[in-house]
């Protein structure tokens, strides 16, 4: 019984020696195509990098868009890694073939593609948001709360500068399916503003005061109209609308207000016309009179 036992413990650490040395052999054998598949990736990665450089001088000689540059220069880089790769795979393992891979993957594929649905999510948002006609790089946008200029976009993310110089990373799919507002999409921009004055004015000459000072500014554009309407009766002042273009960038659109409420009050101030102080009026109820008992009438 104890020489079976040992022949059976002995022919198991035959068959395990055997098959170590067989998986040794078979990667002995293929070091040579492991090899060469490794020196082709990195002939795919120096192809890439000079296909990158290519692609960009190409494009740079055309009017294409930065963002459209950027996504050509992209898709080539991809599209020669995908075959490097695919070619680096057949000479390292014999018989692969890219129909076999995904035959291969089967339910695996599926379960990788729910893994990874943002990422291919914002891919491919990535490439509808570089297709656009609108929102290209440098202009000033807002969306979701976020103001600031975009610097740059990605196939997964872009890249947006906030006013106050902070970077904000946000996925393209937020690009994509919320609304976004383009500051810069065109070069000038209509600002407005509230001016009130008192109720005793003469209404003409203060919307003459009013047009006077801003068609002597430089940083208002004067190829669009300036528009100054009585808007409403307001709580201590009768309120004027007024409206101007200028250019859209936002500092710009900082700096002509505060030159526009500087110019309105001086203007105002030397024609004498009052911007009155808002009004509040109190109303207090009389207090009551306590009447104590020796004050109160005798009952008859």
């Amino acid at each position: 019984m104890g020489e079976q036992q040992e022949g059976s413990s002995l022919n198991y650490i035959d068959t395990l020696r055997e098959q170590v040395t067989d998986m040794w052999q078979g990667f002995i054998l293929v070091l040579p195509n492991i090899a060469v598949a490794l020196i082709v990736i990195f002939i795919t990665a120096l192809l890439a990098k000079f296909a990158v450089k290519i692609a960009d001088r190409l494009t740079s000689r055309t009017s294409l868009r930065t963002d459209l540059q950027q996504l050509v220069e992209t898709v080539v880089k991809i599209a020669i890694w995908i075959i490097g790769l695919l070619l680096a795979a057949a000479i390292a393992v014999p018989g692969f073939t890219p129909a076999g891979l995904i035959a291969g993957l089967g339910i695996g594929a599926l379960a990788i593609g729910f893994a990874f649905q943002d990422t291919f999510e914002n891919f491919l948002a990535g490439v509808l948001v570089m297709l656009r006609e609108k929102m290209q790089i440098g202009d000033v946008i807002e969306v979701e709360g976020i103001i600031g200029k975009v610097e740059r976009i990605t196939l997964r993310e872009s890249y947006i500068r906030q006013l106050s110089n902070e970077l904000t990373v946000v996925p393209n799919s937020m690009l994509f399916k919320n609304p976004v507002k383009i500051f810069t999409d065109e070069p000038i921009r209509r600002n407005e503003l509230m001016v009130g004055v008192a109720y005793d004015t003469d209404l003409p000459l203060a919307k003459k005061t009013i047009l006077g000072a801003l068609e002597g500014l430089e940083i208002i554009n004067k190829d669009k109209p300036i528009d100054v309407f009585a808007q409403e009766f307001g709580g201590s002042s009768i309120d004027f609308l007024v409206r101007f273009w200028v250019d859209s960038r936002p500092r710009d659109l900082r700096e002509s207000k505060s030159q526009v409420i500087f110019a309105i009050k001086d203007a105002l101030d030397a024609a004498e016309i009052d911007i009155p102080f808002p009004i509040q009026t109190n109303m207090f109820p009389e207090p009551l009179r306590v009447v104590s008992e020796s004050q109160e009438e005798p009952t008859r």
